[in-house]
């Protein structure tokens, strides 16, 4: 069975699964689970880069309402 497979059956099942069973899968998984993510080294640098340049004025950068704009404008496409 490939991942994609497995991890459809999994979110079928815990959508249906009894309280005490999502506790059991919960308890198994917690340690994998985390509330926060941490960023690569490259990530950090090229965010870091990123940032300098906005604030030294190279570079483009948009306003939320212009990201939405052009993400609405590429669905249309």
């Amino acid at each position: 069975m490939c991942t994609s497979q497995i991890r459809k059956q999994l979110h079928e099942y815990i959508e249906t699964a009894e309280d005490d069973k999502l506790r059991a899968i919960y308890t198994l998984l917690q340690n994998g689970i985390s509330d926060s993510y941490e960023l690569t080294k490259d990530q950090r640098d090229e965010l870091d880069r990123r940032y300098h340049d906005h604030q030294n004025g190279v570079g483009q950068s948009f306003t939320w309402d212009e990201t939405l704009a052009m993400a609405k404008q590429a669905l249309v496409k």
